[in-house]
């Protein structure tokens, strides 16, 4: 039997949505949103406003912003997990999508979006937010990677 795969993902601006789309194309997962309660606006993630909502959440690393409705990965072996790279480093929702998730037996695989940036793809930084977990490092994937290279990626994984 083959291994339960999801994709979720938190996307701002739709560019992650469109990778994490193709991506549960590519390996036939199923994919789910990481929805904030409070949807962020343009204003919102303006990184050069330092009393936007993202810079004030950067700032503050205990913020967990609440989530629309939690994500059940129990009938899941492997979740992906998307989001933009906000100052190296994932969106503080995503931290609380990953502490509200029981993880224990299963593997997490992160992907990001960037433009420019690398540094945080891999997810390490994420690991005390899902301790449980077997965590295999992902990378920054371009806004316009083919599914055939996402599929060949993910193939390319120990999972």
């Amino acid at each position: 039997m083959g291994k339960r795969m999801l994709v979720t993902y938190f996307s701002a601006t739709g560019t992650t949505r469109g990778v994490a789309e193709r991506l549960a194309h590519a390996i036939g997962a199923d994919l789910k949103e990481i929805v904030p309660a409070q949807p962020y606006t343009a204003a919102d993630i303006n990184w050069r406003d330092a009393a936007s909502r993202s810079s004030v959440e950067h700032a503050h690393r205990d913020m967990r912003p609440a989530l629309a409705e939690p994500i059940d990965v129990k009938p899941y072996d492997v979740v992906s997990v998307g989001y933009p790279l906000w100052w190296e480093t994932a969106p503080r929702v995503v931290r609380t999508f990953l502490e509200s998730a029981e993880w224990s037996g299963r593997t997490i695989v992160t992907f990001a979006t960037s433009g420019s940036s690398t540094r945080g793809a891999d997810g390490t930084q994420l690991h005390d937010s899902a301790s449980a977990a077997h965590w295999v490092a992902g990378r920054r994937i371009a806004a316009s990677e083919s599914e055939g290279r996402l599929a060949n990626w993910v193939d390319g994984l120990s999972l």
